[in-house]
């Protein structure tokens, strides 16, 4: 087998799925290939050990990682050229107890325009995003949370100044400053973060709200009037909320900077996917902030209805998205 071309139709086949990740990964005498795309982890190929460590060798030679290294954790990055189209490459390599090693790719896309059910919920962010404050995105992994905020910042953002903070970053935007995460330099979101109000951004994306260093330092940002963007982990739109709460951040902060919580998912339809949202604003968003036993969602399963009474969806997705 030729390994290089072997991984460049790995990578291309992936980029034509628009996979999020490709993910090498050891298992018996095996190893195996598995694409992250919107409807999960699929596996895509599968080789004996011997060419694995080969690709692998191959993958990391191309992005300036160290071949002779194979336990430590290592990270690195190289462009790819497809279709006259660049697409950004992070690689990061791992070894396991067994001392097989593993690597991840993410491929970074250029920016594209999200597919929403109902417009006037984006254009609802876009108005709402004009009182700046924070706007925290709910939703499980390659829900398209990214985007919305990618397409948000764009929508408002020009001739402003945009920054994002993220771990990685996953959507290649030239006209934003965009900067990652770097452990291994001790580049943290806590520092990332520290320096961007420094810096006198206009708007801020942060990719995620992990713990609550970042919780404060986010709405921090708001309450100094910035206009903030961040994503957080939560099962659904009023439980973004309570997720903020367990943070430590307290009542009143969320009452003076929260401008809006999201919660996101793709739905898969006759032609593809397109993104449903579930947004708490205004006096009901103050009103749910006071409440300490809350719901789950505003409207998520009206319109629910809504789609499956205008054949937008299919009846097993509107059962499958029924709890989000």
């Amino acid at each position: 087998m030729k390994i290089k071309e072997a991984v460049n139709s790995l990578i291309e086949d992936a980029i034509n799925k628009h996979s999020s990740d490709i993910f090498f990964l050891m298992r018996g005498v095996n190893l195996v290939v598995r694409f992250r795309t919107i409807i999960g982890i699929e596996k895509q190929a599968e080789y004996s050990i011997k060419e694995g460590k080969e690709m692998i060798n191959f993958l990391k030679f191309a992005a300036q990682m160290d071949i002779a290294e194979h336990r430590r954790p290592q990270v690195g990055a190289f462009e790819y050229d497809f279709k006259g189209q660049i697409y950004y490459l992070r690689l990061s390599s791992i070894g396991d107890f067994n001392d097989h090693e593993s690597l991840v790719i993410r491929i970074i896309y250029q920016i594209s325009t999200g597919k929403y059910f109902f417009d006037e919920q984006i254009e609802n962010l876009k108005t709402l995003a004009q009182r700046r404050g924070l706007i925290v995105t709910s939703g499980p992994t390659g829900s398209g949370k990214t985007t919305t905020m990618y397409n948000l910042a764009k929508m408002i953002g020009q001739n402003q100044m945009v920054m994002t903070i993220e771990d990685p970053v996953e959507i290649h935007e030239i006209s934003f400053l965009q900067t990652q995460v770097n452990m291994t330099a001790e580049i943290t979101y806590s520092k990332l973060l520290e320096a961007a109000l420094r810096h006198r951004p206009d708007i801020l994306i942060i990719g995620e709200i992990r713990n609550a260093i970042t919780a404060r330092l986010a709405i921090d940002a708001a309450l100094s009037g910035h206009l903030v963007f961040a994503t957080v982990h939560a099962k659904s739109t009023l439980q973004t909320i309570s997720r903020l709460e367990s943070l430590n951040i307290n009542t009143a902060d969320l009452y003076n900077c929260l401008t809006a919580v999201s919660y996101q998912r793709l739905l898969p339809t006759n032609t593809g996917f397109a993104c449903l949202m579930d947004i708490d604003s205004g006096h009901q968003l103050q009103a749910d902030i006071s409440k300490h036993k809350r719901c789950d969602y505003v409207n998520w399963h009206q319109n629910l209805v809504r789609l499956k009474e205008r054949k937008r969806i299919s009846e097993q997705v509107f059962e499958q998205f029924q709890a989000g």
